[in-house]
This record gives structure tokens, C-alpha cells and sequence, in this order.
């Protein structure tokens, strides 16, 4: 089993000088963030938008990374993390970004990862295991605990909306105090909306990416 993805190429016309890969929510698919390319101005960067491994049981030709458990109420995770659809989505993650590397000619360095709601939590699933220049978590909580790594964590940007009923605002703030016990970067911001992206976070996610661009420029020319 594979992931099947869509990609875009740098609007641009030239070869990508990074990679951005994006995760859907829980019942969505690769399509319903394919929108987002449009209203985010990226020239150089090729963007891959993939589809979880599991049709959704009600939403028609929606997918999933994971199904939940009946009980499950993102305060407590204990075990969660050993699920076996989560288990083989991590698997299918982490070998579709070690792919893009070969196929693209695009590091881990250079490959920014980021999702929305489920596509979040496995985004800090997959991404805080890997090194790449970071990560985007949008609306987005955490599976388990994070275990400690000898490689440093990639920055984080991570933004939540006070009114949303889905994935509950304290669950992300717990995400929030996890990372900073481990000293990672994060950029953390609340916005009162609901479980949505609205252009505002498309704004900070653009210039989220700019600036570990303008980084990674800097550290070249030092």
C-alpha cells in the first residue's frame, strides 16, 4: 500500500527550491486542500497534497488517517498512539516524505510538513520524528506523549480558533505545553474562529514558510 497524492509544481516554472506537503482532516480529502495552493503565493516551492490510506465510514469519497475509538475525547491519549490504522498511516507517511526526496531531489531539510485537524495530530506524529525545516498544525492536537530525539525538532507553527467545538482550544494549548518542554520553536496562535481555516491563517502560513526561507538564505550566505 501506497499513498496516493496531488502535486503541484512551483508556479514559477522552475525546479523547486522546497517542498510542501499537506495532510486533510478526518472525513476530508487531498482535494478539499488542494484549494488552499490557491491563496497561498509560493512561487518556489512544489506543494503535495495526499489522501489518507482509509475511506471515512459515513462521509462518501471522504478518507482518514485513523478511525476513532467511542471514547475517545482528546484529554487522554494513553495508548491511542499504538492503534494499528494509526500505526499503518505512520508507516505510509513517513515513507511517501522519504520518497518525495528521491523523486523531487528535495531534502527532508527543505520539506515542510503540515495538516489540518487529523492531518495536524499526524503531523506532529510523523514530522517531530523526522528532520525537516518544519512543521504547520492547524486546528490540530496531539496522539501521545512526544519522545525525546537525538536530532533537533523542526519549528512548529501552530494555530487554533478559540470557538472551535471540534477539536476543543485546551487540547491544542496541551499540544503547546508538550513541545515547549522539549525547547521546541513553536510560533503558537489563537484566532476566534471555529475548526476552519480562514485567510488570516493562510496569511501566517505564508509567511511562516518565508521566514525559514529567509533562514535557510542566511545561514548560506554566514
Amino acid at each position: 500500500m501506497t499513498l496516493q497524492a496531488i502535486t503541484l509544481p512551483p508556479a514559477n516554472g522552475q525546479p523547486p527550491q522546497g517542498l510542501i506537503v499537506i495532510l486533510h482532516g478526518w472525513g476530508a480529502s487531498a482535494q478539499d486542500v488542494l484549494s488552499l495552493a490557491s491563496f497561498i503565493n509560493l512561487p518556489n516551492y512544489q506543494m503535495v497534497f495526499p489522501d489518507a490510506p482509509f475511506p471515512h465510514p459515513y462521509a462518501a469519497g471522504g478518507r482518514m488517517w485513523y478511525d476513532f475509538p467511542s471514547n475517545f475525547n482528546f484529554q487522554n491519549t494513553l495508548g491511542f498512539r499504538d492503534r494499528p490504522d494509526l500505526s499503518t498511516s505512520r508507516q505510509l507517511l513517513t515513507e511517501l516524505l522519504k520518497s518525495l526526496t528521491a523523486t523531487t531531489g528535495i531534502p527532508l531539510s527543505r520539506t515542510i510538513l503540515g495538516g489540518f485537524s487529523q492531518g495536524g495530530a499526524m503531523t506532529l506524529d510523523v514530522g517531530l520524528g523526522l528532520p525537516l525545516k518544519g512543521l504547520m498544525v492547524l486546528s490540530g492536537y496531539l496522539h501521545a506523549a512526544i519522545e525525546q530525539q537525538a536530532v533537533a525538532f523542526p519549528p512548529t507553527l501552530m494555530v487554533h480558533g478559540r470557538q472551535d467545538t471540534v477539536v476543543p482550544l485546551a487540547a491544542a494549548q496541551r499540544a503547546l505545553y508538550s513541545l515547549q518542554c522539549l525547547g521546541i520553536d513553536v510560533r503558537y496562535q489563537e484566532f476566534d474562529m471555529g475548526h476552519e481555516i480562514q485567510p488570516v491563517v493562510l496569511a501566517l502560513i505564508q509567511s511562516f514558510v518565508e521566514e525559514l526561507s529567509r533562514n535557510d538564505e542566511g545561514s548560506a550566505k554566514a
